[in-house]
C-alpha cells in the first residue's frame, strides 16, 4: 500500500464535514486527518464530535486560527483543506504553499483580482499545486453535456444561454450569513457563479475574454421589503417571535446541527447565521446578468436569480450542427440544514440534441447517488482516494479556479463602471 496523504483542515463551517467526513468515512486507507484549525474553538470541538460519534473515528489535534504555521511545523501535512469564509481563502492557500504544502480549496479559490494575482505569483514561486473542488463537474449528467460537445454532437458552439434559478430556501441562504457582505464573497457572481462559468469553460474547452454586466439587489434587503408594503422587521430570526411566520426565516434552535455549529459557538466570534433576508447591510446583489465573450469566439448570456419558485437551470448550446437543451431541477436545502447527501440533488433531468437536418432526440443519462447530481463521491475518489484514467479532464487545478471566478470578478467590475471588461487586464499568468 502506498504512504498515506496526510492532510489538516483550516475551517470548520458548514462545507468542512463535506471533506472531513469523507476522509474519515471512506479514505483512511488512502488519506489521514491530523488536525483542524479555526477561529472557533467551540466549532471545532463540535467537528471533533461528529468525527467520533458519526464517522466512529479519533478526534483530531486542534490549533487556533493564530497557530497555523504551528499546526504545518507540527503536523507536517502533505496537503491543506482550505474551507474557510472566501475573502480569507488567499491567506491560508499562499503561506501553506510558501510552507511545503500542496491545497485541496472549495470553491471560489479567491474573491477578487487582487488576491488572486498574489496566489498565481505564489504557485509560480513555490511550485506547490492547487486543487479546486468543482463538484458539478463530476455529476453525469454535466460530464454528458461535455462528451455530446466533445464528440459533435452539435459541431462547434457558437453561443450559449445560460438561466439559473435559485429558490426561495437556498437562495435566500446566502442573505441571511457571512455571504450577505460582497467583502466576505464576492457576491453571488463570484461565491455561487464559479460553478456555473466554470462549467461553461468545461463544457465549450475554452475560457473567457471579454465580460460586460448588470446587477442589483431587487428583493432581499429592507428597502425592497419596505416597498412590498411590510412593516414588521427584525435582526436575527432564532427567539424572536416576528420571524416565527416569515418563510425566510431560520430557527438555529429547531436545528440540532445547526444549532451546534452556529449558536453554541457565536459566542466566540459573534457569528450570526440567522439574520433577517430584509434587513440592512446586504451589499450583494440578487438579481443578475451577464453577457460573456469566449477565446474561442462564442458568446454566452446568463442569469442569475436568487429568490424563485423552483431550483435548477436551463441551457440551451447553439452550434454549427445543431442546439443541445438540457433542464436540471435540483432539490431546495440550506446549507448544513441536513445531509450533505441532498445539497445539488437532483429531481429531474432533460437533455434533449437537435441536429441540423434531422430528427430530434433525448439523451438518456444514468444518475449517481450522493450530493450534486451524484457528482459527489466521484469528486472525492478523485481527490482523496484512487483516481482512474478520465478523458474529460474533469480535476480542476488553480487555472481552472482562476478562469471560473475571473467572469465573475469582471462582472463585478463592469457592474460598478458600467462598461465591458477584458479578462486579460485583471491578473497576469
Amino acid at each position: 500500500m502506498a504512504q498515506r496523504k496526510k492532510y489538516v483542515l483550516v475551517g470548520t463551517g458548514g462545507r468542512a464535514e463535506f471533506f472531513y467526513g469523507a476522509l474519515a468515512e471512506h479514505y483512511r486507507a488512502t488519506s489521514e486527518l491530523t488536525a483542524f484549525c479555526d477561529i472557533n474553538e467551540t466549532r471545532m470541538a463540535y467537528a471533533n464530535k461528529l468525527l467520533v460519534d458519526k464517522y466512529d473515528h479519533p478526534e483530531v489535534r486542534t490549533y487556533r486560527a493564530d497557530e497555523f504555521e504551528e499546526m504545518i511545523a507540527q503536523e507536517r501535512p502533505d496537503a491543506v483543506i482550505v474551507t474557510t469564509v472566501d475573502r480569507t481563502h488567499h491567506k491560508y492557500i499562499i503561506r501553506a504553499m510558501e510552507l511545503g504544502c500542496d491545497i485541496v480549496t472549495e470553491k471560489p479559490m479567491t474573491v477578487d483580482e487582487n488576491k488572486l494575482q498574489e496566489i498565481l505569483d505564489a504557485v509560480k514561486r513555490t511550485g506547490r499545486k492547487i486543487r479546486v473542488t468543482f463538484n458539478y463537474r463530476y455529476a453525469p449528467h454535466h460530464t454528458k453535456a461535455r462528451e455530446l460537445i466533445m464528440e459533435g454532437a452539435i459541431g462547434r458552439v457558437n453561443s450559449i444561454h445560460f438561466e439559473w434559478l435559485l429558490n426561495t430556501q437556498h437562495g435566500a441562504d446566502y442573505f441571511r450569513r457571512w455571504h450577505r457582505d460582497k467583502r466576505n464573497s464576492g457576491g453571488l457572481l463570484v461565491h455561487k457563479s464559479t460553478h456555473h462559468f466554470d462549467l461553461v469553460n468545461f463544457w465549450i474547452g475554452s475560457e473567457p475574454k471579454s465580460v460586460f454586466a448588470y446587477g442589483d439587489l431587487m428583493f432581499y434587503g429592507r428597502e425592497n421589503a419596505e416597498n412590498r408594503g411590510v412593516t414588521e422587521f427584525y435582526e436575527r430570526a432564532t427567539g424572536n417571535p416576528i420571524a416565527e411566520n416569515d418563510p425566510f426565516a431560520l430557527q438555529l434552535d429547531k436545528n440540532k446541527h445547526l444549532k451546534a455549529m452556529y449558536l453554541d459557538a457565536e459566542h466566540e466570534d459573534g457569528y450570526r447565521r440567522d439574520q433577517s433576508v430584509f434587513g440592512d447591510g446586504i451589499s450583494i446583489e440578487d438579481t443578475m446578468g451577464v453577457l460573456v465573450k469566449y477565446n474561442s469566439g462564442a458568446i454566452l448570456t446568463y442569469s442569475l436569480n436568487a429568490y424563485l419558485p423552483w431550483e435548477g437551470y436551463r441551457i440551451a448550446f447553439n452550434g454549427t450542427r445543431g442546439r443541445l437543451e438540457m433542464t436540471i431541477v435540483e432539490k431546495s436545502y440550506v446549507n448544513s440544514g441536513g445531509e450533505k447527501s441532498q445539497e445539488g440533488a437532483v429531481e429531474g433531468i432533460s437533455i434533449t440534441v437537435y441536429p441540423m437536418f434531422d430528427a430530434p432526440y433525448t439523451v438518456k443519462v444514468d444518475e449517481g447517488e450522493g450530493g450534486h447530481g451524484g457528482g459527489d463521491p466521484v469528486l472525492l475518489n478523485d481527490v482523496f482516494g484512487e483516481p482512474v484514467p478520465d478523458k474529460f479532464n474533469r480535476a480542476a487545478d488553480h487555472r481552472d479556479g482562476a478562469m471560473s471566478i475571473l467572469t465573475g470578478i469582471a462582472a463585478n467590475r463592469s457592474i460598478r463602471t458600467g462598461l465591458p471588461v477584458q479578462v486579460s487586464d485583471l491578473v497576469k499568468f
